[in-house]
């Protein structure tokens, strides 16, 4: 399973669990949220790593742009889509404002 794999089912568990959801906020608020944000990972038995969630971002972000315009300049900047810890924050963050 990809990082992306990962972070759609540890989402789905915070987007159930109130004290989940709670816990993953509260690692936003460490001195090095990111590094806290995959120790819980961890904890839920993902191994996801600060590096590896860097990484597969800026895969991601790569391919895109590869596909888009054969990859030159003229790709249009997507700002954000190379962060998967924001987007997973952003993403969760709206799961949980829903009705």
């Amino acid at each position: 399973m990809n990082i992306g794999e990962q972070l759609d089912e540890i989402k789905d568990q915070a987007g159930k669990d109130p004290k989940l959801y709670e816990a993953f906020l509260e690692t936003r608020k460490q001195t090095n949220p990111l590094a806290a944000f995959c120790e819980k990972c961890q904890e839920l038995g993902y191994e996801i790593y600060e590096m590896d969630l860097i990484d597969a971002g800026e895969e991601f972000y790569a391919a895109i742009k590869r596909s888009t315009n054969g990859g030159g300049e003229n790709s249009p900047v997507l700002k954000g889509e190379d962060d998967f810890y924001e987007m997973f924050f952003a993403d969760l963050e709206l799961r949980n404002s829903e009705p």
